[in-house]
């Protein structure tokens, strides 16, 4: 991978330069944004309708089965950077509204995707439905 002149190398193996770019492709708003509400506190969290479809049936299986575990997020380009993770319970209050009146076709592959984050001790990590951070590296 070429390197631009000035750009820091990361982690995990890109520059700034890259990685910067890597994270607008991925987050950049495709589509319109769902919201979870979560909590009686009024947490908010703005998630894109396809990628709230998919979480919702991983988050509503775990939490069927009694299960607590954590989600997390990194930072959309228009919001502070960082990232984010909930701890969610079953006892906690929890609803999907989705911006989208229609349902969206939901990919198996990235279920299965979130469903494997979802059963490690990390919890939950959203990741974009065609591009893992290792893939993107690979590519570049």
């Amino acid at each position: 991978m070429a390197t631009v002149p000035g750009a820091a190398a990361t982690p995990g193996g890109l520059d700034t330069w890259h990685l910067a770019a890597y994270r607008r492709r991925v987050w950049r708003i495709v589509g319109v944004m769902g919201t979870i509400h979560y909590g009686g506190s009024g947490t908010t969290v703005h998630i894109e309708d396809r990628a709230l479809a998919h979480l919702k049936v991983v988050i509503s299986t775990k939490l069927r089965r009694g299960e607590s575990f954590t989600l997390s997020w990194r930072h959309r380009d228009d919001e502070e950077r960082g990232r984010s993770t909930l701890w969610l319970h079953p006892a906690i209050p929890l609803r999907f509204v989705f911006d989208n009146s229609e349902p969206t076709t939901l990919s198996r592959e990235w279920i299965e995707r979130l469903a494997d984050s979802a059963n490690s001790s990390g919890g939950i990590m959203l990741v974009p439905e065609d591009i893992s951070p290792t893939a993107e590296a690979e590519r570049s």
